[in-house]
């Protein structure tokens, strides 16, 4: 039992749950300084079994995650998607109102500035932190919203929009396609509300996104090309934002076809992926350059990153290896870190498909030095560590069974 790591585990779990240290004693029934004691290491030589027990039922972990380090643990788990999940069940979130919270309702700048710093560990693949920073973001964006006017009410309704958004992509980084649809459908009307197209957009890449994970691939080909036609207009005197949202709703068409067309075991539909990849490649031409506007890292290399994922959902693994294999390392590079690994996890199952199982090892591997949480936390490359192994890697073996370690998969 590793006693020294017991009280910087406590202190990791308990600012991970959103509790102060006088919290964390009340519900221990100790008091703050015998906390501090305690994450401080003073208490830790000799720990009773019983204290333990309880912490990890305040902290709602197994008393395991406390002894030692338990590979997954610092995942997203299913207590933080509750947490979001009772968030947008709360009434005064589903109404969008404002609850009797005394204070003044944050300005749209301030709110701004957080989802700036949560969508931001996003992208840099730090994905535990959300469970606690969205929940919080939610409700004071939908305070704001509720309680300012003006200009002001519409900054926050985008603001609303863009944190319902992420939690969106959280719900689907952990496989929660439920509460993706559930936060996604708040945020198409958070943005109406927010009278911007740019920001409607962008909620309906989302809600297409969403749809395509719950199984409702047809639907939410429908709904981002009909969204595509009723905003063009507007988004394309936008500028660079504008344009970026507007191909990513084709990119989002097209991944939703390539599922369309995956569940027909037909290539029939798989001409509209082409297509729909095609036209996000004009607005990527348009636009000149690859961008990160309202975080969507679009450009011509992320249209191509589509278009290896969009091959890998029809099993097209050597053609998938081809279009990576043509993209740029310098560009490859200069995407945000969680795009990078999230591609670098589709080139490894379109290694996979492609018969060179030793490469998509390898590949996976790639993807875990980008961003670990990719990789060890997320159930789609997690599915894949455990198709590899079952396959067989030949050589990577050694490898690959470092790696489902890694991932708390058992042997």
């Amino acid at each position: 039992m590793d006693t020294e790591g017991i009280g910087p585990r406590i202190a990791y779990w308990r600012k991970r749950r959103g509790m102060t240290q006088l919290d964390f004693a009340a519900l221990m029934g100790q008091s703050p300084r015998w906390v501090q004691s305690l994450e401080g290491g003073q208490r830790q030589a000799d720990p009773r079994l019983s204290v333990l027990e309880t912490a990890a039922r305040v902290l709602q972990i197994p008393i395991e995650i406390l002894l030692r380090d338990v590979p997954g643990s610092r995942c997203v788990d299913a207590v933080e998607l509750a947490n979001i999940r009772d968030t947008l069940q709360r009434h005064d979130v589903i109404t969008g109102t404002a609850d009797a919270y005394p204070g003044e309702p944050l300005a749209a700048e301030v709110l701004w500035g957080r989802l700036v710093h949560a969508r931001s560990a996003f992208q840099a693949g730090r994905y535990a932190s959300l469970g606690t920073a969205v929940p919080e973001l939610l409700l004071d964006t939908n305070r704001a919203a509720a309680r300012h006017s003006g200009e002001e009410q519409l900054a926050a309704f985008g603001i609303l929009a863009m944190a319902l958004n992420l939690a969106e992509s959280a719900a689907i980084k952990f496989g929660a396609p439920d509460l993706a649809v559930m936060s996604a459908n708040r945020a198409v009307v958070a943005a109406e509300r927010s009278e911007d197209s740019v920001i409607m957009a962008s909620a309906a890449c989302h809600l297409a996104d969403a749809m395509t994970h719950d199984g409702r691939a047809l639907a939410a080909t429908a709904f981002a090309v009909a969204a595509a036609g009723r905003l063009e207009s507007d988004l394309l005197v936008r500028g660079a934002d504008g344009l970026s949202v507007l191909g990513m709703l084709y990119l989002k068409a097209a991944m939703a076809q390539a599922n369309t067309a995956e569940a027909a075991e037909d290539s029939r539909p798989s001409s509209g992926v082409v297509d729909y990849l095609d036209q996000a490649d004009q607005h990527a031409d348009r636009l000149g350059r690859d961008d990160n506007r309202l975080w969507t890292a679009f450009g011509p290399t992320n249209v191509a990153v589509y278009r290896v994922a969009a091959d890998v959902q029809l099993s097209e693994g050597a053609r998938a290896v081809a279009v990576a294999e043509a993209i740029p390392a310098a560009s490859h590079a200069a995407l945000p870190r969680e795009r990078r690994a999230h591609h670098l996890a589709d080139l490894a199952r379109a290694y996979q498909q492609a018969g060179r199982r030793d490469k998509a090892v390898d590949t996976l591997l790639d993807a875990e030095r980008e961003a670990p949480e990719e990789v060890r936390c997320r159930p789609r490359t997690r599915e894949l560590v455990k198709d590899l192994r079952l396959l067989g890697v030949g050589a990577a073996e050694g490898r690959l069974r470092s790696l489902a370690g890694r991932c708390g998969l058992p042997e």
